[in-house]
């Protein structure tokens, strides 16, 4: 298992970097300046500018000092909020979409495990039908067109809860809802066909036999064994969620990463771009490795398998 703990660690870093490489000269492969589109024309001003922001130097050092500034976590100041650095961007706006994305998660798990559950145990039956209704109505309908929707039935028609921004937990929910119902419902059917292949095993008829409780079955014995498809999911779900994030935080108007990043596409402030790619990325793929962590703690196949193997 620690074997391959640290597989997965050089893996993750390996992938950062490649992450970051093809960032970086993606975004030197754009062709012009980021100062181009300035009010001014003087040369002098906009090659002072270049030079302030090390754009006037070779690629392959551009590339080093991009590579210095992730190791020490410093991507250095917004080329059009010079105020402002681009960790500052990050620290005011990240725990904004880690609460959102946080919440999502849970919601879309609690929610979805729920439903998938309860259509197996009364399977080919009405909440069966139905329940599954809802889940492919979730998987059918973008999360920016969810997102419309609720905006305009809930928001301003019904006038229950507040359209935008990020100020209560009354402007958390709708956001939530647009996010977390596509996952939910992909949740949702994973658990119900696990659950209903899992309730067939063997191991599922000895414990009836042995007289426990339904409950006791469901939740100690054929649960853990059934949420193992969603363990498995969770990361790419994650990912999903997280790049959902970008679109659902412009349309409710949350100061959260994602407007940010919009920002320094509209207006190529590469610094941000840069930064706030590596940053979900990184964050990104630590996900994915608590989660492949995970499943091997939940699974003790991998741990018996590596053993086998050495």
């Amino acid at each position: 298992m620690i074997k391959y703990i640290v597989k997965r660690f050089f893996l993750m870093i390996l992938t950062i970097f490649i992450i970051a490489t093809l960032t970086f000269f993606l975004m030197n492969a754009i062709p012009g300046s980021p100062f181009n589109e300035e009010k001014t024309s003087n040369a002098v001003v906009q090659e002072n500018l270049e030079k302030h922001f090390n754009l006037d130097k070779p690629l392959p050092v551009q590339y080093v000092l991009y590579l210095k500034s992730i190791v020490t976590f410093d991507f250095g100041p917004s080329i059009k909020q010079p105020t402002e650095t681009v960790n500052s961007l990050l620290g005011r706006g990240f725990p904004i979409s880690a609460e959102l994305g946080i919440w999502t998660i849970l919601v879309a798990l609690i929610s979805g495990i729920t439903l998938g559950v309860v259509a197996a145990l009364r399977h080919n039956k009405l909440i069966d039908y139905t329940a599954m209704t809802i889940a492919v109505l979730g998987i059918s309908i973008p999360n920016f067109v969810l997102a419309t929707l609720v905006i305009q039935v809930i928001a301003v028609d019904l006038k229950l809860l507040p359209a935008a921004t990020w100020n209560s937990p009354q402007h958390m929910i709708l956001p939530i809802i647009a996010l977390a119902t596509g996952p939910m419902a992909i949740i949702a059917r994973l658990t119900r066909s696990s659950m209903l292949e899992t309730l067939t095993q063997d191991y599922i008829k000895t414990a009836r036999a042995k007289g426990l409780s339904p409950f006791k079955i469901v939740v100690k014995h054929a649960l853990r064994n059934a949420l193992m498809p969603v363990v498995t999911i969770l990361g790419t779900l994650l990912a999903g969620i997280l790049t959902g994030t970008f679109v659902i935080e412009k349309i409710f108007a949350i100061p959260g990463m994602g407007k940010y990043f919009v920002q320094g596409i509209n207006q190529r402030d590469y610094p941000v771009i840069m930064g706030t790619t590596v940053f979900y990325s990184t964050f990104l793929v630590l996900m994915l490795f608590l989660v492949d962590i995970m499943y091997g703690v939940l699974d003790p196949r991998i741990k018996l398998h590596k053993k086998g193997g050495e």
